[in-house]
């Protein structure tokens, strides 16, 4: 079994691919014109960022993935959140390819979406029954307590994995934010499989190596953007690893930022629709809403920050006892 020091091996390995593949990757992205599209009704700061590569989440993971190798050997759980982060991340970079390359703005249909989303959540189920890790789940601050939830279980874990993908994907929209957030979630999901001995521990440091590394390019001001290339295969990671841990639960607490932006969106076009027209947010997602009410986007960006990092401390909280 995994320790803590697999873990170590493996963010270090992560992050040094990371920090070779972006200065090299990057330039092509720029020479192939593979450039962000900025909407003209968003934030006016937003307009320079037109034309900053994007598709940038490939360096997130390829780095990812080439340090997961070293640690998926008779790993099936590591293998499987491999398998959910790479299939969602090929989802997310034709819905990019689709965007940036062929000119089309809205890149693929919700429905090729939902069908992509569900084939590949399919298959992380069938896993589930296969390695009969059981239908039961932990609880937050209730000492080791889970929920048997049955046959509850599936349209429960439908709804988990394809919200937090979808979440992540809302929450990628300033610089270093959905990088920085998820860095947070998986140094909090990195430490809960150190807890319980699970076999996704590496797998995890692998990702908390390859997001510093694509950090470093990523933050104010961004040389590159993640595209729905990184933020779809972290949402994959994220839900996979919560659901391997059997602490979904826990997302509402350490995943609190992608909650937020996720209802802020729902609130957003419900009240649209009920008052013909009227918006209860300056705009969504969250976080364009505190730009638009005259925030700078570092700002922004640093209270989501904390407010996750607040999140994960409560976490472990809530955890406390559980392993």
């Amino acid at each position: 079994m995994f320790d803590l020091y697999s873990a170590i091996y493996a963010v270090l390995i992560a992050f040094a691919i990371s920090v070779v593949l972006c200065p090299v990757v990057i330039p092509w992205l720029h020479k192939l014109k593979f450039g962000q599209t900025v909407r003209d009704d968003g934030p006016q700061s937003h307009l320079i960022k037109s034309g900053t590569p994007t598709m940038g989440g490939i360096m997130i993971i390829l780095s990812f993935l080439a340090a997961s190798l070293f640690f998926i050997k008779g790993n099936y759980d590591g293998i499987m959140v491999v398998f959910v982060t790479i299939g969602y991340g090929i989802i997310g970079f034709i819905d990019d390819y689709i965007k940036v390359v062929k000119k089309r703005s809205l890149g693929l249909r919700a429905y090729q979406k939902i069908i992509g989303q569900l084939i590949i959540t399919g298959i992380f189920l069938y896993y589930l029954n296969y390695s009969g890790i059981g239908t039961e789940i932990y609880i937050p601050f209730m000492n080791k307590k889970t929920v048997e939830l049955g046959w509850l279980y599936i349209p429960f874990f439908f709804i988990v994995v394809i919200g937090t993908v979808n979440s992540v994907n809302l929450t990628d929209g300033l610089d270093g934010l959905a990088s920085g957030v998820t860095v947070l979630v998986s140094i909090f999901f990195t430490l809960s499989a150190w807890a319980c001995q699970s076999g996704i521990l590496p797998i995890s440091g692998a990702v908390v190596g390859a997001l510093l590394g694509f950090l470093l390019f990523n933050a104010y001001p961004a040389r590159v953007f993640m595209g729905d290339t990184g933020s779809l295969a972290l949402g994959g990671f994220v839900a996979s690893t919560a659901i391997l841990l059997k602490m979904p639960v826990f997302l509402l607490i350490v995943g609190i930022i992608y909650v937020l932006e996720s209802l802020s969106v729902i609130i957003q076009v419900g009240y649209f629709k009920l008052t013909h027209g009227k918006r209860f947010f300056k705009m969504a997602p969250l976080h364009h809403h505190f730009e638009q009410c005259g925030w700078r986007e570092t700002k922004v960006v640093t209270l989501f920050y904390v407010v996750t990092a607040l999140g994960c401390l409560i976490g472990f909280l809530g955890s406390k006892n559980m392993f």
